[in-house]
């Protein structure tokens, strides 16, 4: 198993991106939108979209570049902000060179520090989009501010590290939709229009009343090691995100989230119980947070069931994909790295050569077609808020999780009732401040433990 130096971490977690630094930015978008609205809805007076970006990874660059590839009418992005200067500037010139006039982020417009984005966010002034895709930690923090700032948001996933911060992204969901602000979140699937096609069918009755649903994602995983000093510690785990629960939900929800969605989707609702197993591989060096192995599963009020499985492990086998079994027959819902593998099967056997249906292919990619929704929603005063719906899907997988790490049936709604928080002063952290989780004497930071663990 690989361990984790600065170099290693940005590597893989970059080449693991949701979105891979703005590889889906030159898609077709297909027709371009019709119709202008009143100047009103716009925060600039020639009609262009003003964008801030927060958070210059590669999921935050990879959105500007969806929105700058956008045929919905003109989009600008005219500030950025990020804790860490490199990230920012890497960031910068990939989006200058590919989109040119379009950046529009002189130095003075680009921040850095724990408050910048609250700087970016006062340049672009009501009306504009804020990108919010700094880690989980920080989502509530930053949405609040956007739109208490009369900003539209498109936030990436995962949208809390924990419930009481998903509590605060539905509040701040209703405060948007009460002030006609737009918001937009990073499970694009949603709007995957060959998986559409599939729940339109499972919706007719094509394959039966769904009954299991099978999602997986199983791959060799990534280790950390540990803390040497040098850096501030808070900046180091930071940088090092998928590793521990309270910067951005830790390696399982980060990876997984979109296949929780996809299942609470397939079955038309929300679970009421998870419950679960997982572990540690044997004799692991692992410094992280994580464990090795998780399996869920969810119930759902009908009775159909849900099977979540990841692992990190390497010399084992890998999958990356989302089965449904219905009364009829099966289905494949989605497939490697949330490619649109979408079929309906003859029966219950998933194979290549038993394929009854596929839906058309696919002209837009999921991930412009999400900001084609969003820039329309804007220029077009449409509503759109996909707040409620990404935080329940948040919820659910934090349920699931939770049922692994404390080894007990989870129910729906004491995932409701809680307000538990990792680390509930981010808003306060600082450089030279405690980091917000400690090593103990062999660099080993807490792992969750039946028992004595609390995360709900």
């Amino acid at each position: 198993m690989k361990k984790h130096n600065s170099a290693h971490v940005k590597s893989d977690l970059n080449a693991m991106s949701r979105r891979l630094f703005l590889s889906h930015s030159g898609v077709v978008a297909g027709a371009v939108l019709a119709g202008i609205n009143a100047a009103g809805v716009y925060a600039a007076e020639d009609n262009t979209i003003r964008l801030a970006l927060v958070g210059c990874g590669g999921r935050g660059s990879g959105a500007a570049g969806n929105a700058l590839s956008s045929s919905a009418g003109p989009v600008k992005l005219v500030a950025m902000a990020d804790l860490f200067e490199d990230r920012m500037a890497r960031s910068h010139k990939a989006l200058s060179d590919q989109f040119g006039a379009q950046v529009d982020v002189p130095p003075d417009r680009r921040f850095v520090g724990f408050d910048a984005y609250r700087k970016a966010i006062d340049v672009l002034g009501p009306g504009g989009i804020m990108i919010q895709a700094t880690h989980a930690a920080f989502r509530p923090l930053h949405v609040g501010y956007a739109v208490d700032n009369g900003v539209h948001v498109f936030m990436e996933k995962s949208f809390a590290p924990d419930p009481g911060g998903t509590q605060e992204i539905l509040a701040i969901g209703k405060r948007a939709q009460q002030k006609n602000l737009k918001i937009a979140c990073g499970l694009m699937c949603r709007h995957s229009s060959a998986r559409q096609a599939l729940i339109d069918k499972i919706r007719e009755g094509a394959i039966g009343q769904p009954v299991l649903v099978r999602a997986y994602r199983m791959d060799p995983g990534a280790r950390l090691g540990p803390y040497t000093g040098g850096d501030s510690e808070v900046y180091w785990q930071i940088r090092r995100p998928y590793f521990f629960l309270w910067v951005s939900s830790a390696w399982f929800i980060e990876m997984m989230i979109h296949q929780v969605d996809e299942c609470c989707w397939i079955q038309d609702g929300w679970p009421v119980s998870a419950h679960g197993i997982g572990g540690r591989e044997p004799n692991s060096e692992d410094c992280s947070q994580n464990l090795h192995t998780y399996s869920i599963e969810y119930t759902f009020a009908n009775g159909g069931k849900a099977i979540v499985n990841n692992r990190l492990m390497q010399r084992s086998h890998n999958e990356f994909a989302t089965f449904v079994h219905g009364a009829k027959c099966a289905a494949q819902f989605s497939g490697n790295v949330h490619a649109p593998t979408v079929s309906i099967f003859k029966d219950q056997r998933c194979d290549k050569d038993n394929v009854a249906w596929t839906p058309p292919r696919e002209r837009i990619s999921p991930y412009q077609a999400e900001w084609d929704v969003l820039l329309d929603a804007v220029r077009n005063d449409k509503p759109h808020n996909e707040t409620e719906r990404a935080a329940y899907a948040n919820l659910a997988s934090i349920m699931g999780r939770a049922a692994v790490h404390c080894q007990r049936i989870i129910t729906w709604d004491e995932m409701l009732a809680s307000n538990f928080k990792f680390y509930p002063d981010v808003a306060g952290l600082t450089a030279d401040g405690p980091a917000p989780v400690l090593a103990d004497s062999r660099g080993r930071y807490p792992v969750p433990t039946p028992g004595t663990w609390k995360e709900i």
